[in-house]
């Protein structure tokens, strides 16, 4: 990796690569958008890189976030997730992706897509790193309107702050730092 000026946050890997490659990139890819959004819920309470060391386990775990396939789920498989020691072992959050698999397919449906659903949030365009504190403001309420939308429909874990770090991560927000020398690039 380059010496370039980065977010503060991407100091070591697997952070910096993460945020090189991925972070902030615009995501249009609805099983991707569907990962992206449980992961960023199993991430409350903890660490990104707490997650993001158990990405490749939680792919694994939950058939690589295949919706249909985690409909499918009995309570044995329930069961052996809880066990499994290469992902958050908490039922809420397990729990959760189950009933997010449910509310997806249905929000697929009603939209032809997810990809065009989560995308109206902020008018099918990325949103500038904010520069001023009402653009954070603006930000901040589009994921406080996301997180009430997606919790009517069903889905768990995605209260205001999981959907603010969804949106940056997914580049529905460009939220890299105005040193960064991503910042102006996506």
């Amino acid at each position: 990796m380059s010496l370039q000026s980065r977010c503060s946050w991407a100091s070591t890997d697997p952070l910096l690569t993460y945020h090189d490659t991925q972070w902030g990139v615009p995501v249009h890819d609805d099983r991707l958008l569907f990962e992206m959004l449980n992961l960023e819920g199993a991430q409350a309470g903890l660490s990104w890189l707490t997650i993001l060391k158990k990405r490749a386990n939680y792919l694994k775990a939950f058939n690589n976030f295949n919706a249909r396939k985690i409909l499918k789920y009995t309570s044995a498989k329930r069961k052996a997730l809880l066990k499994n020691p290469g992902i958050v072992r908490n039922r809420l959050k397990i729990d959760a992706v189950i009933l997010n698999a449910r509310a997806f397919l249905d929000t697929q449906r009603e939209f032809g897509s997810f990809n065009k659903y989560i995308w109206s949030f902020v008018d099918h365009q990325s949103l500038p790193t904010p520069s001023s504190s009402a653009d954070k403001r603006r930000a901040i309420a589009i994921s406080e309107k996301m997180s009430k939308d997606l919790k009517k429909r069903g889905f768990k874990f995605v209260g205001p702050t999981i959907c603010y770090a969804f949106m940056q991560a997914t580049g529905l927000l460009n939220d890299h730092s105005p040193s960064c020398f991503l910042s102006s690039k996506r």
